[in-house]
């Protein structure tokens, strides 16, 4: 199972126009609950994005004068969007998008290597379909036990390893995964748990696999589905 931004994401957002005045910003901020507003051209393409803390900067008298002691860019932009008073002078651009078929793992990943709290969802054409909190990652979390031990013996032990799922006892509680059962090489033990822990939902692994024998005696070899097998 591959849960994309498509499925958690929010689809009715709301929006502003790059003229829209400072206090209409903030009176449509209030009255979504939202912290941030995608900014949209006429065309319905994102364009900026304006955030509580880009508002904020009015209410900071410091920005003015460090902007003028501090040559650096984003003290600049600071003093331009404490001086703004339409979205075009306070939205912050260019914006950390994703695309709707993006998994909600690559999702997580862009927010964390970007530092951000959500992250516009826009089509191949740059208009906005959606956004994407970060409470709306942890919806994977809410799967099913049943569900996910499913999937770990199907796709992860049978399909994927090649291993008879008789032969590793599998149990999901709460999201947390534990594993009993003897396996025919040292080596899958990681390997098990690296896919098992991939798992969308899985919140834990316990570790309590073994190995029937060491990778270093000799074993007959069994074909994975990513090796090709034919005369030698």
């Amino acid at each position: 199972m591959r849960t994309t931004v498509a499925d958690v994401m929010t689809r009715e957002v709301v929006t502003i126009e790059p003229s829209t005045p400072f206090k209409e910003v903030v009176r449509r901020l209030r009255e979504a609950r939202v912290s941030a507003l995608p900014v949209l051209d006429e065309d319905g393409r994102l364009v900026g994005i304006v955030s509580e803390a880009d508002l904020i900067l009015k209410e900071d008298p410091e920005v003015e004068d460090a902007a003028h002691l501090f040559v650096r860019r984003h003290r600049r932009l600071d003093r331009q969007k404490a001086a703004g008073l339409y979205a075009r002078e306070l939205m912050t651009t260019p914006v950390v998008t994703i695309g709707p078929g993006a998994s909600v793992a690559e999702a997580a990943r862009l927010m964390h290597r970007k530092q951000v709290k959500r992250l516009p969802v826009v089509d191949e054409d740059g208009r906005l379909v959606g956004i994407i909190a970060r409470s709306d990652l942890l919806t994977v979390f809410l799967r099913d036990d049943a569900e996910i031990e499913r999937e770990i013996r199907e796709d992860v032990i049978r399909r994927t390893l090649w291993i008879d799922p008789a032969t590793v006892s599998v149990r999901v509680r709460d999201g947390v995964v534990r594993l009993e059962g003897q396996l025919e090489r040292r080596s899958l033990i990681p390997v098990l748990e690296r896919l098992v822990a991939a798992v969308e939902g899985v919140v834990g692994v316990e570790q309590r696999r073994r190995s029937e024998v060491a990778d270093t005696v000799p074993t007959p070899e069994i074909p994975l589905p990513w090796t090709a097998v034919g005369p030698r």
